[in-house]
């Protein structure tokens, strides 16, 4: 039962739209329960009434005409207790509804299970038998699992059939989608699909530019992968014997077949598509047929299908798109973006960011709101490959994208991009001024960076200095560890621009969702595991190196500060600064005349906070990483969206942690900043000022916010929001104090500017 299981997800992943989708799943049902009828009800928001959409044993006219309210009927009792229902006659309980255009009432055996996806009612799934009878525990245990693994599947369906309907519809019909936040603003540009070359599932649909171009290129793509196959098997001929041999010929023979070559011509040439989106369909329909089948070897054959079918594609995908060749308003549109993808899109053409995966906590995210791009992330349902030269808006504030908006629509997302901007001038005309509440206390605003380009725009910016530079940056771009010799030439630069502000280098801090493609970490769970500090101190002459290149960096500055990442115990910060010490005593040897920078501790993980008081005494100051806290405290994975709507700075725990780490630093008699995501929401700059947190370290684009937020306020205000935040349980509640306290402010601009 698991296998078939297995197949019929697999079977409805692979469907091309919602129809095909339905129709495998009654069928393939129907055959592996070995019963009469299987059907299946949609919700459809439009009516907000469950209609038969599908059915494999009921009239066929009534499919689409027989339509239920949540709770009419037995489908209605099912969708409104969100819970299975199991009878031996239906006709007999109270709810009965008697359709007859269905012809069902010779069927007396009903079950029938919901269909939900992410807490979302989308259906039932039915199955009827003529006798009476109740279906046995594991056929209801089958139904609840097929249907709990289809969900997903069904709102993706949904999904392209609305993409896919916009050719036909009027000009002002338009596809709304719903994600999660990842970088505000707005962003209004044409889509472009970054994907990864030899995947056959990432290939977008294209209209192409000449059909008999495409298959000219098809058909010489197929005979450059027939001759590999020729030279493989020339190649074997002293390693197999000639039966199996034999393979590599019935490759041949399948690559120039009617259901391979010929079926994808036809694709490229009815369809209107390019080689690429043709050669997609036909393995797709080729393979759904082999693994069908009931013989293991037969089912085994669309493996080698796929395998064709990606050594074709790998012949007909060009080189990687050249700078010229993305639109002047880019939305770059991926199933799980990376920085490399979006370093490929000039900063200037870059509109947008929408991802399939991810969270507003995710590396690609945190780079977005670096660069003031706007972003959408966590979109699971959303049908990447369609949305290849698609108009769209990113509305990065509501967490929404608009696939091919009204000219209504459009003309208010407009109005809304120049009042943003207007607001960005505004606020960029204050920047360079300090950033001191109304009752005269001064709070430091620093930089985050990664990279040595974003010095200049963090000088420009009226930044106090770097908070938090991630020294991994320059591991992450080589082929190996950089010597000490490259890493004292990067840290240099960065000191000597800055100074005499100060500069806060983190030391290495790969794991988790950071990892060196030369030093590779596979773990169960990375962000539990072997990461930060624990790798440093586990190998000293990585950290050593590092150090001494710090170290020597600074010689004649006094402007270096050291901070070290994922300090979970004193025992670890003890062994940190005795590699330091050890690294300044080297350099003293060598006759180098260096002092000691001023040390950090991350605060990121809970025992930190408890033990705040007793790691800053032994470093001059605490910075509060409130990315991986929130992570660690709720026991969120911030990159996972299924969950993203617990992840929240404003958690009454997160705040309460906040509290204790800054009271556990000021009680040492040390200072203590925040340099996380956390800093650069509006709303939370109110409660970490109360919190009496010594300095911010926040994004470029986030700079001139804050520092408007801090002249708006007297620290005594703060201290009242964070008296009365504390007392509420919700953080939606928090969140709604804060607001309403910024737009009494005057800055109600910013609440729509908020990280939600």
């Amino acid at each position: 039962m698991l296998d078939v299981l297995q197949r019929i997800v697999l079977e409805v992943n692979s469907a091309e739209n919602l129809n095909q989708a339905l129709e495998i799943i009654v069928r393939r049902v129907k055959l592996a329960l070995d019963i009469d009828v299987c059907s299946v009800y949609l919700l459809l928001s439009e009516e907000n009434r469950l209609v038969l959409l599908a059915s494999d044993g009921l009239n066929p006219d009534s499919i689409g005409r027989v339509k239920l309210n949540l709770g009419e009927g037995l489908v209605g009792v099912v969708a409104r207790r969100s819970e299975p229902l199991n009878l031996d006659n239906a006709p007999d309980h109270p709810a009965y509804k008697y359709f007859p255009e269905t012809g069902e009432e010779c069927y007396h055996a009903f079950l029938g299970v919901p269909i939900i996806n992410a807490r979302r009612m989308l259906g039932v799934l039915v199955v009827q038998q003529r006798e009476e009878r109740r279906f046995r525990n594991e056929h209801v245990a089958f139904l609840v699992t097929l249907a709990a693994q289809l969900a997903g599947a069904i709102s993706h369906a949904e999904m392209i059939g609305e993409i896919g309907a916009m050719q036909t519809q009027a000009r002002n019909a338009h596809v709304q989608v719903k994600g999660i936040p990842g970088s505000s603003g707005i962003g209004i540009g044409v889509g472009v699909v970054a994907y990864s070359l030899a995947d056959l599932d990432a290939v977008p649909d294209r209209l192409p530019s000449c059909i008999e171009t495409e298959v000219t290129q098809f058909t010489q793509a197929v005979e450059a992968v027939q001759n590999e196959m020729e030279i493989i098997k020339q190649r074997m001929q002293d390693s197999l014997p000639a039966e199996e041999r034999l393979l590599f010929d019935a490759y041949i023979m399948m690559l120039g077949s009617e259901s391979l070559f010929d079926r994808t011509v036809q694709g490229i040439r009815e369809g209107n598509k390019w080689a690429q989106a043709a050669l997609r369909d036909t393995i797709r329909e080729n393979t759904r047929s082999f693994e069908e089948m009931d013989d293991p070897y037969l089912r085994e054959r669309a493996s080698d299908l796929r395998d064709l079918g990606r050594r074709i594609l790998s012949h007909l995908q060009a080189p990687q798109r050249t700078p010229e060749d993305f639109p002047e308003r880019t939305i770059l549109v991926g199933e799980d973006l990376t920085a490399t993808q979006l370093a490929e899109v000039p900063v200037h053409r870059l509109a947008g960011l929408v991802s399939s995966r991810g969270t507003s906590s995710s590396h690609v995210a945190i780079l977005a709101r670096a660069m003031g791009v706007p972003a959408v992330m966590g979109m699971s349902d959303l049908p990447v490959t369609r949305l290849e030269g698609r108009q769209m808006i990113v509305d990065g504030y509501s967490g929404r994208i608009h696939i091919q908006p009204g000219r209504e629509l459009l003309e208010e997302f407009r109005r809304l991009a120049r009042e943003e901007r207007q607001l960005s001038e505004e606020l960029r005309a204050h920047s360079l001024e300090p950033a001191m509440t109304s009752d005269g206390f001064r709070i430091p605003v620093y930089a985050n960076s990664g990279l040595l380009a974003d010095m200049a725009p963090s000088l420009q910016s009226g930044a106090d200095g770097i908070g938090l530079y991630r020294t991994e940056v320059p591991f992450m771009i080589r082929d190996r560890f950089p010597s000490e010799d490259e890493q004292t030439e990067i840290y240099r630069e960065i000191l000597t621009s800055l100074d005499p502000r100060p500069v806060t280098l983190r030391t290495l801090d790969v794991g988790g969702d950071k990892s060196l493609p030369y030093f590779p970490v596979k773990e169960d769970n990375p962000f539990l595991g072997w990461r930060g500090i624990r790798i440093t101190l586990d190998h000293p002459e990585i950290f050593l190196t590092q150090l001494r290149a710090m170290l020597r960096a600074s010689q004649g500055l006094s402007n270096l500060h050291i901070m070290f990442p994922m300090v979970s115990s004193v025992s670890e910060l003890k062994g940190a600064l005795e590699l330091l010490a050890r690294a300044r005593d080297e350099l003293l040897d060598e006759q180098l005349a260096i002092l000691m920078p001023k040390t950090g501790v991350m605060v990121e993980v809970p025992s930190a906070v408890y033990q705040a008081e007793a790691l800053a005494r032994r470093v001059d100051f605490l910075s509060v990483g409130t990315n991986d806290l929130v992570q660690y405290l709720l026991a969120v994975d911030r990159n996972n969206s299924r969950v993203a709507g617990i992840y929240d700075c404003l958690h009454p725990a997160v705040l309460q942690a906040m509290v204790q780490a800054a009271c556990g630093a000021h009680r040492a008699g040390k200072t203590i900043g925040v340099c996380g995501e956390m800093a650069a929401d509006p709303a939370a700059v109110l409660l970490l000022l109360g919190m009496e947190m010594d300095s911010l370290s926040v994004s470029v684009s986030a700079l001139a916010r804050v520092k408007w937020v801090i002249r708006h306020f007297s620290r005594e205000r703060t201290q009242e929001l964070l008296e009365q935040s504390l007392c509420l349980d919700e953080p939606a509640a928090i969140r709604a104090l804060l607001n309403n306290a910024l737009v009494k402010a005057g800055l109600g601009g910013l609440v729509r500017a908020g990280i939600h």
